[in-house]
């Protein structure tokens, strides 16, 4: 009877858990960039870009992969949690070469990532997932606020 006790109490938390991580983002799927729909400044754009998102225990895993415009692959992947502290990214073709990643959640279908290089933060991603869940739109910006870069990347869910 203990361990039914204790297997119920388990799936319980695990429940819980598993439910917090999806009400942590609304972006969970398989997303491909619309470059027709995309601005990249200063370009040029990716020629094709997936974004996967998928639970990872109680954070959340990022995949990455496509081709830039120079024909070189793209294929980098984090996972983290919402809670603001860094996270490694790993692989290659990160925006500006960022090496980690600081997320919080700002609402229920938004959030701001800070990409970092070397422990300095180097680019501001506000991340907001369509009222419908069928499209994701990434605001990105220079973290040094000169504007070098403004990128408005939107991604259709697959």
């Amino acid at each position: 009877m203990k361990h039914i006790l204790a297997f119920a109490v388990m799936a319980t938390l695990f429940a819980a858990t598993a439910s917090s991580v999806l009400a942590q983002t609304p972006a969970l799927g398989t997303w491909k960039l619309n470059v027709a729909k995309s601005k990249y400044s200063p370009g040029p754009a990716p020629k094709s870009m997936t974004r996967t998102v998928e639970s990872a225990g109680d954070k959340v895993k990022y995949t990455f992969e496509g081709v830039a415009a120079d024909g070189s692959k793209i294929a980098y992947t984090f996972t983290v949690a919402f809670d603001g502290r860094d996270y490694p990214i790993n692989g290659s073709g990160a925006p500006g070469g960022a090496d980690a990643i600081a997320i919080k959640k700002t609402n229920s279908g938004a959030y701001e990532a800070i990409l970092k290089k070397a422990g300095k933060p180097i680019l501001i991603s506000r991340v907001q997932v369509s009222k419908d869940s069928n499209s994701t739109t990434i605001s990105q910006s220079s973290a040094d606020g000169k504007g070098a870069t403004d990128n408005q990347m939107v991604f259709d869910k697959q």
